[in-house]
């Protein structure tokens, strides 16, 4: 498989070790903001990992190029419906995830029950924690609105969620679910959901050691959508 990467800083080059171990083949390493279509010319697949205000642009001219991509940018997801819109009508293939790692899914899977229980139980009240390392633009982190939003959902009495960096948060309104926003350095990735009550607290997480979580299902996501034409999710490549 001949793979383009666009967006070479660290998850860009940690693709590129394990694409290379995985026997494919790295056509191009795109870093800078401004490349046409063309430069994806010998490319099967494009896997962009670069920040938000450049990634819908990217995504674009992988469609304009005729090749799936496979986004693993966040903080752009305002325009997910118009991009998504794209690729249905123009027949093209993009593939999101907020977070490519099967753990973290697997989390994702188990705060969306926890959180369906926990809906019975007002006596706990939830709250998040996010931790990253000190380049991740956006915040809360995509990973981390996906937890929330999921909770938000499924609980009653939680209308919306809110998240700032390394601030305390006054005057709480007990409708929100609070997300504590941390960057540190050399930080992959932590996020932890909490629920506590006056007699217990009971918390899920996930903490990554490496980024090859998120390497390894990103590849796996880009060998996946080959041939396929649409918009997909971990939820369609893991079926549960």
């Amino acid at each position: 498989m001949n793979i383009a990467i666009i967006g070479y800083g660290k998850m860009g080059k940690s693709i590129e070790i394990m694409a290379l171990k995985r026997g494919h083949h790295i056509v191009a390493k795109i870093d800078a903001k401004d490349f046409s279509s063309s430069d994806l010319k010998n490319a099967d697949v494009a896997i962009e990992f670069s920040q938000p205000d450049v990634a819908v642009d990217n995504i674009k001219k992988c469609f304009d190029a005729n090749i799936p991509v496979v986004v693993g940018t966040t903080g752009w997801y305002e325009q997910y419906d118009k991009i998504s819109k794209i690729a249905e009508e123009n027949e093209q293939s993009l593939f999101t995830a907020t977070n490519f790692s099967i753990g973290v899914n697997i989390v994702f899977k188990i705060n969306q029950k926890l959180a369906e229980i926990m809906n019975q139980f007002p006596e706990y009240d939830g709250h998040m924690t996010e931790i990253h390392h000190l380049e991740k633009k956006d915040h809360p982190s995509g990973t981390a609105i996906s937890l929330a939003k999921d909770i938000v959902n499924a609980i009653d009495r939680k209308t919306g969620y809110v998240g700032r960096i390394d601030e305390p948060y006054n005057n709480k309104s007990a409708l929100d679910l609070h997300i504590d926003c941390k960057r540190e350095k050399n930080v992959p990735g932590y996020h932890k959901v909490t629920y506590t009550s006056d007699i217990d607290e009971i918390s899920i997480y996930h903490n990554a050691k490496n980024r090859e979580g998120f390497t390894k299902g990103a590849l796996i996501a880009a060998e996946w959508i080959i041939g396929k034409k649409g918009v997909f999710t971990m939820k369609d490549l893991l079926k549960f």
